[in-house]
């Protein structure tokens, strides 16, 4: 499966973003797709997962009421529609697919990695 994410940029504090990422190859082996992000000098941290059958979605407490996650599985593309944008969101922003049927919020249970796409918020 191969993962290619866009929609990265500039915003300033109070706006919004919209990324997005598109699957190909074996999506069907996947149950989850998830967003991580990942800010310099810090860990990757997890964002949001959406289940690919029913459409589940989970947010990290970081972001919940903030950033919405959506999947389109006619497209085989997964979005992160971020609102309210703070400084504190600056990363880099990867898109991730799992073959688990419970991924969780850990990065190890994401098989298929995005390149990712940077995103920077301005005060």
């Amino acid at each position: 499966v191969q993962l290619q994410a866009s929609g990265g940029g500039l915003a300033q504090a109070g706006g919004s973003l919209r990324l997005s990422c598109t699957a190909s190859g074996r999506t069907s082996s996947t149950h989850n797709m998830g967003w991580f992000r990942q800010a310099p000098g810090k860990e990757r941290e997890f964002v949001a997962r959406i289940s690919r059958s029913g459409g589940t979605a989970y947010y990290a407490d970081s972001v919940k009421g903030r950033f919405i996650i959506s999947g389109d599985n006619s497209k085989n593309t997964v979005s992160l529609e971020m609102d309210s944008l703070e400084t504190e969101d600056t990363a880099r922003y990867y898109c991730a697919a799992s073959t688990l049927l419970y991924a969780g919020v850990l990065a190890s249970r994401y098989r298929y990695w995005g390149q990712g796409t940077l995103v920077t918020v301005s005060s």
